[in-house]
């Protein structure tokens, strides 16, 4: 059996931090919304799972502190 936490988690939080209670004209409205959320949540959300900083600080953070390699 395959764990989906982590899926849940995501669109349980998009259902009430973004869509629970709205009303939609169009599906292409939904999508819009649900993809603007998206990407706000994988870009400048603070994650408890990464000691509450944005997937983008943390992967900067991340990245500078990678030890650099010399040029062959």
């Amino acid at each position: 059996c395959w764990d989906n936490a982590c899926s849940e988690t995501l669109f349980g939080s998009l259902k009430v931090e973004r869509l629970h209670g709205q009303r939609f004209k169009t599906k292409r409205e939904a999508k819009d919304e649900a993809v603007a959320w998206l990407l706000w949540y994988n870009r400048a959300r603070l994650h408890s799972t990464l000691a509450y900083v944005s997937p983008m600080q943390y992967e900067q953070d991340w990245l500078a502190n990678q030890p650099r390699q010399a040029n062959s």
